[in-house]
């Protein structure tokens, strides 16, 4: 990666900028406290990993998908014996889980306020999941000002990024992406040919993990901090 080269720095949001699958693990820990006289805690993992797929393509992402994926696994592992009270405590779980203050990760903002600053390139946002969860989340973190473009996508794909940067009108070695999935914010990215920075976090959702880690690449770099980025594009 030539650092000179790059004009658009688009970043990730849930496990990038703030605190997220922290609060879905905590979630799922505490619908397993619910349920804890019914099932075992592996399988009920399994049985609502499962429901969130199947959902998806119904729901899509976010907090509230979740929640509904919560309420049918919760049906479906107890052969439709789960009370009435324990729905409304899902239903409650679901409602903190979507309110949840947002947590900043460290280093964000002051990387944020010095490439801003330095006024050298377009920043962006690009993401997935609930549009209405996430222009929440982006409006409460105090960060939306700092990016030029927003974009919430279904589903991060080469044909989804691809259309990000003719929309930008730049070509692959003039884009970098940074996050924390190497499936979504990694893969499709270096497939077309662009830049990519991966800062793994605490979780990773289940549906993110990939065994295809790319192999050495000039173009993909890992960093252990957002403030690592700072070195990797030469700024002091």
């Amino acid at each position: 990666m030539d650092p000179k080269l790059i004009k658009v720095l688009a970043f990730d949001a849930d496990d990038t900028l703030w605190v997220n699958e922290s609060f879905y693990h905590e979630a799922e820990l505490s619908l397993y406290k619910l349920l804890e006289d019914s099932v075992e805690k592996d399988r009920l993992s399994m049985q609502l990993f499962a429901t969130e797929m199947k959902n998806i393509p119904i729901y899509g992402y976010g907090g509230k998908s979740f929640t509904l994926s919560m309420i049918e696994a919760a049906i479906n592992i107890t052969n439709n014996t789960v009370s009435a009270e324990i729905i409304g405590n899902i239903i409650d779980l679901g409602k903190e889980l979507v309110q949840r203050p947002i947590v900043l990760i460290e280093g964000v903002r002051e990387v944020l306020d010095k490439l801003k600053a330095m006024n050298s390139y377009s920043l962006i946002l690009a993401t997935k999941g609930d549009l209405l969860d996430q222009r929440r989340k982006l409006k409460e973190s105090g960060l939306i000002n700092y990016f030029d473009k927003i974009d919430v996508m279904d589903k991060k794909s080469v044909d989804e990024y691809s259309k990000i940067m003719k929309e930008l009108k730049i070509r692959p070695e003039e884009f970098m992406m940074i996050g924390n999935s190497m499936r979504s914010d990694v893969q499709p990215v270096l497939e077309l040919g662009a830049n990519a920075g991966y800062i793994p976090f605490e979780y990773t959702w289940q549906h993110e993990i990939t065994d295809n880690i790319p192999a050495i690449n000039p173009r993909f770099h890992q960093m252990s901090n957002m403030k690592e980025l700072l070195q990797l594009l030469n700024i002091d």
